[in-house]
């Protein structure tokens, strides 16, 4: 069978079983802080196994698409050197969520993998393990299925640790957790290795398939285990094994599906089709980076842009071991596209997009490998043993984008390691961008968790009544909240919105007779909608009526600048192209802020026309209308998602006359025409790849325009003229003091010559060598560079640092004559000067320039130069 043809039969089953298929869902875990990635098809459901979440379903089944690449899961650095290990891979799971459990699943995985309907694998080749200790899984394959004991593996606690086991899942150090049962096939005598839990079981003989996790436990912060009122099930089967499995192969890359994306990869090298390790390691990455970039991330220096960006580099030295020309790793796109375009559609419609952002990584990191390379095979050369020094792996990272992999990559080439540790102290305050997936972390106890839902009336309404139906003071559930208190209210029905797809959570009171609770923010955990303030008067009790008020002049200004985004986000498609995506946003009663990929600053006539389409549209005085659907026929539709949300089964779908359709939950104006006018304030970079456009709408932006107006009438008074002619009043004013300028430069060099024929005479003697330190105040770079060239002529054989506070900052410059280049560096006594005064600097052996911040080391500074000679000499 096929991989896809594998993919579509676990699907099928499973449906057959009562299960809802369900998408993958983005490699970008949807308002999950946790995770870096996606690294497991449970990710998405994990607010159902948490009981924050309930769907329409309570048995589903999804092909997940998965990386481990970054974080606490990161199979990086096997890739192409081992069988299975891979950056980028597909999770075929499925999932109960307090349905059926352990006799369920099991039944249902082994029906599937043995029986003659389905993938008829052989029974004799499926090796089972369970957790030592859970008796009822071990009966139920050996007395319900009729595994024989032989073939049963009981793992205890093989980690350390309590529960810390092969067999035993937790989804943290707390929350969910339970035993395991794993499935295992065994390829035959003639391949390596020992049952799972024998001292060889590292080897390829057994492999394990799929994996049956049961959730019946919470982990408490105290290691306390307490069973879960609706036990789960998750599962997971790699495709990419079971596919070795029934293509009769031991390597996942003699699949078909990396067959073609080898070839393909050999292709774009113009080298042969061998099963090279570096041509596996390509094989593998373009699927991770394809699916990254489909799905939002972009290169960057910081978080998941920089674990793509690692990826790419990795690829693209790989390549170039295997003689690659110039730019080849976006050619293998179009073979990626071809061979799971179909089971992954955003392959497809991303593919131009994908193409253009390998391209220019690639072009980017040509520009400094050869360099790069060199450097590293100098300090090799003279490398004093096996371990590669923390410095000299720092060095390529911080000078040429050289990830710390990628370092010890070709250091294991030459049987080299390196000094991580040498590597981490040198990195300081670099190592949060480096270690970034260490901030993925959190306590799942710690939540505030409320089991009930809070039915939404704010498409309608800013006012109503309700029921207080929870109430918690410093995260924990309270029956009462007393004046002066800060606290969360929970209410069964609620005009407030609460902060999501960047639309900030509304702010009003609550009113219950004398109390009154000053809502300061709402947010969502699950279905219950959490009024976050402060109680000013009186008191609040657990099912007491309250009348709710939303600020509704706050609610206005800020739909008016949600709609206002909905029209940017079009208009930017419609003028920059179709590889625009939402990176984040933020809709306040303020202003809107909208950030999206683009590769390059817009141009001012680019951002006039966003201008003019959007305001265009407001003109139109289109109804914004508003449809309650299901997830595919919205896609049919066309709505685009937003970054960063997550969607359940059920959406919302908004539409701006023809020129907008979006899924959307957020408050938005009837009409276009409510927002009034929109205004661009400002446009800039905020990571590679990724600008921001700041905007204005309705009475704002009148009122920007208002001051922008005031303002050029006061710079028209300034220059005593008027709007017609202030653009050539201010051309002659920059005329005058272009003049003036460089009159001062003229008079500047004149005093700095006369001046050096009065410092040449109290230079030092240092060995036969004049060295001259002085401190000139008011002079800037350029005069200190004219007059330690004149110094130099006059003085012969001599070393020279000049200094100067000029415009609260310290400047300096130093000079070698060029018979001392061989002994004595104008750059090295640059370094030590800078570092005195809290800066840097740097240049060429006769000649170099820097500066730092404080001046009152500046003497001190000076004073390095005559040791510095001295040692030199």
């Amino acid at each position: 069978m096929k991989s896809a043809e594998i993919r579509e039969a676990f699907l099928r089953f499973f449906e057959e079983q009562g299960h809802t298929r369900v998408a993958s869902s983005s490699l970008i875990p949807g308002n999950d802080p946790t995770l870096l990635f996606t690294n497991a098809g449970m990710n998405q459901f994990k607010d159902c196994f948490l009981g924050q979440e309930k769907r329409a379903y309570t048995r589903a089944v999804s092909s997940q698409k998965c990386v481990r690449a970054g974080g606490k899961h990161n199979d990086l650095e096997n890739v192409g050197y081992t069988a299975r290990h891979h950056t980028f891979f597909e999770m075929l799971g499925n999932f109960s969520f307090g349905d059926y459990f352990k006799r369920d699943a099991i039944t249902y995985a082994w029906n599937f993998l043995t029986s003659e309907k389905w993938l008829n694998l052989p029974k004799e080749k499926l090796w089972v393990t369970v957790y030592a200790s859970d008796d009822e899984a071990y009966d139920i394959w050996t007395k319900d299925i009729g595994v024989p004991a032989e073939r049963m593996v009981r793992i205890g606690d093989n980690k350390g640790a309590p529960y810390a086991s092969d067999n035993f899942w937790t989804m943290g150090d707390t929350g969910p957790c339970g035993p395991c049962t794993e499935i295992f096939y065994d390829h035959g005598a003639d391949i390596w290795g020992g049952p799972p839990g024998s001292p060889e079981e590292d080897g390829d003989r057994y492999i394990e398939i799929w994996n049956n996790v049961f959730m019946q436990f919470n982990r408490t912060a105290d290691g306390v285990l307490h069973p879960l009122p609706a036990p789960s099930v998750d599962t997971g089967m790699g495709l990419e094994r079971i596919s070795a499995v029934l293509q009769h192969v031991h390597s996942n890359y003699e699949i078909d599906l990396f067959q073609s994306l080898l070839s393909a990869s050999a292709k774009a090298i113009g080298c042969t089709n061998d099963a090279q390790a570096s041509l596996k390691v390509v094989a593998d990455h373009i699927r991770s980076c394809g699916f990254l970039i489909a799905d939002g991330v972009l290169p960057s220096n910081e978080g998941r842009g920089y674990v793509l960006r690692r990826i790419i580099r990795r690829a693209c030295r790989h390549g170039n071991k295997l003689g690659a020309k110039g730019s080849f790793f976006y050619q293998i796109v179009a073979a990626l596209v071809a061979e799971m375009g179909e089971a992954f559609p955003e392959l497809k419609s991303q593919q131009a997009h994908i193409e253009r952002v390998l391209k220019a990584e690639e072009e980017q990191f040509a520009k400094t490998l050869e360099q790069g390379l060199k450097i590293l095979e100098q300090d090799l050369a003279e490398l004093k043993g096996d371990v590669v020094p923390g410095d000299v792996v720092f060095k390529l990272y911080d000078t040429y984008g050289f990830p710390m992999d990628l370092t010890g990559d070709i250091a294991r080439e030459r049987s080299l390691t390196i000094d991580e540790e040498g590597f981490e102290r040198e990195m300081e305050a670099q190592r949060v961008r480096a270690r970034s997936a260490s901030s993925f972390g959190m306590d799942y106890n710690s939540l505030v968790k409320v089991d009930v839902a809070t039915e939404f009336t704010g498409y309608t309404a800013h006012s109503g009544s309700a029921k207080i139906v929870a109430l918690y003071k410093d995260g924990q559930s309270v029956d009462v909240l007393s004046e002066g208190e800060e606290g969360v209210v929970v209410l069964n029905q609620t005009p407030f919105y609460a902060e999501s797809g960047g639309q900030i959570g509304d702010c009003g009171f609550l009113q219950a007779g004398a109390a009154r609770f000053d809502v300061r923010d709402t947010t969502k955990t699950g279905g219950a909608f959490l009024h976050h303030g402060v109680l000013d008067s009186g008191s609040l009790i657990v099912g007491a009526p309250v009348e709710t008020h939303v600020d509704a002049e706050v609610r206005h200004a800020t739909s008016l600048n949600h709609s206002a985004t909905h029209l940017l986000h079009a208009a930017l498609r419609q003028v920059l192209g179709e590889h625009v995506q939402q990176k984040g946003s933020l809709v306040d009663s303020q202003r809107l802020r909208f950030d999206f990929s683009h590769f390059e600053a817009i141009k001012p006539e680019q951002l006039k026309a966003l201008e003019d389409i959007v305001n265009a549209e407001i003109r139109k005085n289109s109804e914004v209308e508003t449809e309650e659907t299901d997830i595919e026929t919205a896609k049919q539709k066309g709505a685009m998602a937003l970054f960063g949300e997550k969607y359940g089964d059920n959406v919302r779908v908004l539409s701006m006359g023809d020129f907008s359709v979006e899924l959307c939950g957020g408050i938005h104006a009837n009409r276009t025409g409510d927002i009034g006018l929109l205004k661009i304030i400002s446009e800039g970079g905020v990571a590679s790849g990724v600008r921001r456009i700041e905007a204005v709408t309705g009475a704002a932006a009148l009122a920007y325009l208002n001051a922008a107006e005031e303002q050029l009438k006061e710079a028209a008074n300034l220059v005593k003229g008027s709007r017609d002619n202030l653009i050539d009043k201010l051309s002659a004013v920059l005329e005058r003091n272009r003049l003036l300028e460089k009159q001062l430069e003229q008079l500047q060099a004149k005093a700095a010559s006369a001046a050096g024929d009065d410092l040449s005479a109290s230079a030092l003697d240092v060995k036969g060598v004049k060295v001259l330190a002085v401190r000139l105040d008011g002079q800037d770079g350029k005069a200190l560079l004219a007059l330690v060239d004149q110094l130099k002529n006059k003085l012969g054989r001599a070393v020279i640092l000049l200094g100067s506070v000029h415009e609260e900052k310290v400047v300096l410059v130093a000079g070698v004559t060029k018979d001392l280049t061989g002994q004595l560096k104008a750059g090295d006594l640059m370094k030590q000067a800078a570092a005195a005064v809290g800066g840097k600097g740097g240049g060429r052996p006769d000649m170099a320039q820097g500066g730092g911040t404080d001046a009152g080391a500046l003497d001190a500074a000076l004073a390095l130069t005559v040791p510095f000679v001295e040692q030199g000499l």
